[in-house]
């Protein structure tokens, strides 16, 4: 069985604050993973390191840039962060290699991604935990544009062929608009009303986003808080089921 999990941003730092860990929660995201690593392919997402750097320069999925500076700075501030992510899954013992898109992801002038994931299924059968993250990318006719994790897992869900794809954040699923987690969700227009933008700098759509995406998806989706994370990895439902 294969899973795609992304933690998102905000879980792993804290968002509002350039360029800074959360590292309680990354260390209880990282005891969790570590405990399931088996079959696991995990994405996380830039919080304050790399939406902060593509927000200063303006840099969005859509919206690119051709200096080289603006792109390392977005680059930079990833593989930073990547770095945290890997160094705390070898801590508990988890075969964890990073991949680093930027490398290895291109998009075409409509906005198409193409990226191999030969080296993601090659890294799982050798018995490793490949670890991607939200970077730029080299766009046709935009320079580089933002790759978010939430693309990411999308595109990394059906070129496996994932069995399951988890999205944990700091939230405890989609929420309607009285704040209650929604348990299921087949359309988005059912759910569009009460799905807003991020609070903190997030260049990558937010909630709306995610959800939009995670219905292109042939495999059963969820979103949920990181209180259900070793309960989603050990298989259970957790938060919004999003199919």
């Amino acid at each position: 069985m294969t899973t795609v999990l992304k933690l998102g941003g905000s879980l792993v730092t804290e968002k509002d604050r350039p360029e800074t860990l959360d590292g309680r929660a990354l260390d209880a995201a990282a005891d969790a993973v570590a405990d399931h690593a088996d079959g696991l392919v995990l994405v996380h997402g830039g919080g304050s390191f790399g939406h902060h750097h593509a927000d200063e320069r303006g840099v969005t999925t859509t919206e690119g840039t051709h200096d080289p500076a603006a792109v390392m700075a977005v680059h930079t501030a990833m593989k930073t962060l990547n770095g945290l992510v890997v160094s705390r899954l070898h801590d508990r013992g988890a075969p964890a290699l990073p991949v680093h898109p930027l490398s290895a992801a291109a998009r075409d002038a409509d906005g198409s991604l193409s990226m191999p994931t030969r080296q993601v299924e090659t890294m799982l059968g050798e018995g490793f935990l490949p670890v991607l993250h939200g970077d730029g990318v080299a766009h046709a006719g935009e320079g580089v544009t933002v790759l978010s994790g939430d693309e990411l897992v999308v595109h990394l869900a059906r070129g496996l062929d994932a069995d399951r794809v988890g999205l944990c954040s700091t939230v405890s699923g989609v929420l309607d608009a009285d704040g209650e987690v929604i348990p299921e969700i087949r359309d988005f227009d059912d759910v569009a009303d009460a799905l807003g933008a991020s609070n903190a700098t997030d260049v990558t759509g937010g909630m709306a986003g995610k959800v939009r995406q995670l219905l292109e998806l042939d495999a059963p989706a969820h979103v949920f808080g990181p209180d259900a994370l070793a309960a989603f990895l050990a298989g259970a439902d957790a938060g919004t089921r999003v199919e």
